[in-house]
């Protein structure tokens, strides 16, 4: 078997972003032997002269096979069209900016990258339809390879729940729907355990329901790891994401599961959820109460969970990732 050497290009490192990084981290130690690897991280952050470095930088970093892990798509634009891929996690920044913010954006960060890469792959059937729908790519040049979730996540049985049932919330950015979680559990007895940075709003809709809670954020991902063992329920009933890793770690870890009933939840976490229309505040409370009083529908999720996250280890996508570099290798 021939060797074949990738180059991992990542955004400059950044304590509060990870989630990126420790995706590629999980399923890299799965690769083949085969495959000669190096993660290269980029010298600047942001700013013009900054991103004209990285242009530059990367260049000379350049393999066989490069790898654009995503957050800096704009590099595409200095690296050879032959061998290198670019993944893309969501389109959400198209959906988030207005004026010359977008246009600039698009162009750079989408339009012009999937011209110059060979391969674009996506992480979800329901990210590859929102780049077909609104950028001018050919649906075969898009390869869907999903998200894994970290070994670290593993079952843990619970003996007995706590007293005060314990809700995880991942993530606190307007997607994640925070507010309408607020106010669909005021007044249910339990501890909200969320993680991620609250902004003034959202604590002060905290203080108004005056919500027994804990607020975690920079946390290392073994902290975080924990968290998912000592909660009960996820609630993660976003507006939108690309994937949804959240939902494959909580059920990996045993926990019953309340989503969305959009896309790509729905698919993603399988049979192993309660789906819940993600804007409908009074279906998100029936949803949190019939998991609090009915342990019979909690054990049924909790296994069904556990059977789902067979199709997403870190293996099973390290997988699909070498075959790609093999196909990449030999055209």
């Amino acid at each position: 078997m021939h060797k074949i050497k990738v180059t991992y290009f990542f955004r400059k490192q950044q304590p509060e972003f990870h989630s990126i990084e420790e995706l590629f981290a999980n399923f890299q130690k799965f690769l083949p032997e085969n495959i000669d690897f190096q993660n290269v991280y980029l010298p600047y952050h942001n700013g013009f002269i900054g991103r004209l470095k990285n242009l530059l930088f990367v260049r000379k970093h350049k393999s066989q096979i490069n790898h654009i892990t995503g957050d800096v798509n704009y590099i595409a634009l200095a690296l050879p069209k032959k061998g290198t891929i670019l993944t893309i996690h969501d389109i959400g920044s198209v959906l988030k900016f207005r004026g010359v913010k977008l246009l600039i954006i698009r162009l750079f960060w989408f339009v012009l990258p999937f011209l110059k890469v060979q391969k674009i792959t996506t992480i979800s059937n329901f990210s590859k339809n929102e780049i077909l729908r609104r950028f001018n790519v050919k649906a075969e040049k898009i390869e869907v390879i999903d998200n894994c979730f970290s070994d670290k996540f593993n079952y843990v049985e619970k003996k007995t729940q706590n007293e005060k049932q314990k809700i995880l919330i991942i993530g606190t950015k307007s997607n994640k729907n925070l507010p309408r979680y607020f106010k669909a559990l005021k007044d249910i007895s339990c501890k909200l355990i969320i993680i991620g940075k609250l902004t003034e709003n959202q604590r002060n809709m905290i203080e108004k329901y005056n919500f027994d809670f804990e607020n975690y954020f920079n946390l290392p991902f073994d902290e975080v790891v924990k968290k998912y063992q000592e909660v009960d329920i996820l609630l993660f009933a976003s507006l939108y994401e690309g994937f949804g890793v959240p939902v494959l770690e909580a059920q990996a870890s045993g926990l019953p599961v309340i989503t969305s009933n959009i896309e790509p939840m729905k698919t993603i976490a399988g049979k192993g959820a309660v789906f819940v229309n993600p804007e409908n505040i009074s279906e998100i409370r029936n949803a949190v109460m019939q998991l609090l009083d009915n342990e019979g529908i909690r054990r049924d999720l909790v296994a069904k969970g556990l059977e789902n996250v067979k199709k997403y280890t870190c293996r099973a996508i390290a997988k699909k990732y070498a075959e790609l570099y093999e196909r990449l290798s030999q055209i």
